[in-house]
């Protein structure tokens, strides 16, 4: 394996995250929403659209690599795809509440691992690591459905980003 094989490797467990032998997709899910007061949420809307654009296709091809370099389907230490995932799921809130990271966190990984319709349909919609993305991409939007319908029922009280 050469150096850039090692570094979409790491891309895609996020660091160490994926290596967990508990539940490497609740560790990166957890350790995304965790550097997301640093990382995403200090950005203005279509920044945080950008991002997430660049990093589902950069995380879609890598996640292609790491499925030949590791040998499987959808290996289980990509957790690139929670990263994306949940980061969707607060991409309307402005920042500074742990309380709604938490929401969000506990919201994504019910969706992540339930995989209800349409969520376990989409991972045949695409191929390869396209396939490992999307299925997080549609649990993240259903994930932030949810918490713009909590918001709205007045149980969440967190502000929207202004456009």
């Amino acid at each position: 394996m050469n150096i850039l094989d090692t570094l979409t490797l790491a891309f895609c467990r996020l660091g160490i995250a994926g290596l967990s032998k508990w539940a490497p997709g609740t560790c990166g899910t957890f350790l995304a929403l965790l550097v997301a007061p640093w990382l995403f949420q200090p950005l203005d809307f279509k920044m945080r659209l950008a991002l997430l654009v660049v990093l589902f296709f950069a995380g879609s091809f890598a996640a292609t690599r790491a499925e030949h370099l590791l040998g499987c389907k959808d290996p289980g230490s990509v957790v690139i795809d929670e990263l994306v995932g949940s980061w969707i799921a607060i991409l309307p809130f402005a920042g500074g509440s742990w309380s709604l990271l938490l929401l969000a966190f506990v919201i994504f990984r019910i969706f992540d691992i339930a995989k209800p319709w349409p969520i376990h349909a989409s991972e045949n919609w695409l191929p390869d690591g396209f396939g490992v993305m999307i299925d997080d991409v549609v649990g993240g939007i259903m994930s932030m459905i949810v918490l713009l319908l909590l918001r709205a029922a007045g149980l969440v009280s967190v502000p929207l980003i202004v456009l």
